[in-house]
């Protein structure tokens, strides 16, 4: 049995690691060519700089463990396809079942290297994809100006003892220096009391260092009004706002937040560990802001591994079909719009459960359970049926 398995997982391994490359190869020149169009160009107004092919190069390659993490689940139910109808069509799989791998113990032995391809994506998804993803945006930010995401930069809320503040952070340069920095201040009620501005700020031991500040004060006036010729009229009040202008060269502003936190608000959700979204999901939460994108991604980092476990079901089917010659190339093609609907009915669901705030758990966890319970039914209806 040891010899079966080994002969299972070797063909399976290089198969997808083939399928992989290949892919990845294929990112690899499409990101290249777009980095291309950065090179020796202006932007805002100002040059590039240093950003030469070599650094553009090493930006696309920090993007490879992205699109390795994204493409694991295909590659490995495209290559598992390969592998299974291949061992059919060479008459392989009938003699390892006479030698007795029965249904059971083949099921059982992609299940097994189902785990490993599991612990492989755990580890690129969750350390490498992060770390390769945060390095590549500080490498472009060295050279091209600054880290953003949108046209409204990162949004964060703090909740302190007197007052609330909603704080704007429009970029982040390479060195950790915020850009375009704004505070709004709110009572218990609601009431905006401040409003604060800085073009520049950086981090500090339990707070934020602020240059070239502008600080408004509102303040409700209250003006009582006479009419003294109008009895019915009689006297009313009219409330006024009052601002106070205040510009500083530096301010200091005590918070909780701190870097991690705007560097993951200015990252993608989907390039975040799960350990940093479950910690920022609780930091928008004591803040009482909407956490739903977010836990979506998060109980997606958790589930999205085990689809590599769910494609492997899925091409195993492929190994009890009967090929005759030349009929393989339609079989895998299936294979492959089957990965693709996967990861499309996957798309669908985040989409539609963000917008209609489903549960998280159950939005991410239902594409793969719909696949497990085909993939399985197919099984049984090829061994038992047929």
């Amino acid at each position: 049995m040891n010899t079966i398995r080994r002969l299972i997982y070797k063909e399976t391994i290089l198969s997808v690691a083939l399928v992989a490359l290949g892919f990845l190869a294929l990112f690899f020149f499409f990101d290249f060519v777009d980095e291309l169009s950065y090179i020796g160009k202006s932007f805002n107004g100002s040059v590039y700089g240093s950003y030469q092919i070599q650094h553009a190069l090493l930006y696309v390659l920090l993007l490879v463990p992205n699109h390795l993490y994204e493409l694991l689940p295909i590659t490995v139910l495209i290559g598992g396809v390969l592998v299974m109808a291949r061992f059919a069509q060479s008459s392989e799989f009938t003699i390892l079942r006479t030698s007795g791998l029965g249904p059971g113990l083949a099921l059982k032995l992609l299940l097994g290297l189902g785990a490993l391809f599991i612990a492989l994506t755990f580890v690129v998804g969750d350390y490498i994809t992060p770390l390769a993803d945060r390095t590549a945006q500080l490498l472009k930010a060295r050279y091209m100006g600054q880290i953003s995401i949108g046209q409204t930069g990162a949004w964060l809320k703090e909740k302190q003892e007197k007052s609330a503040f909603a704080v704007n952070v429009s970029a982040m340069s390479a060195d950790g220096q915020m850009r375009g920095v704004r505070l709004f201040e709110f009572d218990a009620k609601g009431t905006v009391l401040s409003l604060t501005t800085a073009k520049q700020a950086s981090f500090g031991e339990g707070s934020w260092n602020l240059l070239d500040v502008k600080r408004r004060e509102f303040s409700s006036l209250t003006t009582q009004l006479v009419n003294g010729t109008d009895a019915e009229a009689g006297t009313g009040k009219e409330k006024q706002i009052g601002i106070k202008t205040v510009i500083m060269d530096a301010w200091r502003w005590p918070t909780t937040i701190n870097a991690s936190m705007v560097t993951t608000a200015l990252l993608k959700p989907d390039r975040m560990g799960t350990v940093d979204l479950f910690q920022y999901i609780r930091h928008l939460e004591s803040n009482k802001q909407n956490s739903q994108v977010y836990e979506i991604q998060f109980w997606k980092k958790v589930f999205y591994p085990l689809s590599c476990l769910v494609m492997l079901v899925l091409a195993l089917p492929f190994a009890y079909l009967h090929f005759r010659s030349g009929g393989i190339t339609a079989y895998v093609f299936v294979g492959v719009l089957i990965g693709i609907s996967f990861f499309v009915l996957n798309n669908m669901f985040e989409y539609f459960g963000n917008q209609h705030a489903w549960n998280p758990l159950v939005t991410a966890a239902a594409p793969s359970l719909v696949y497990s319970l085909l993939s399985l039914g197919a099984f049984g209806f090829l061994i038992y049926r047929r």
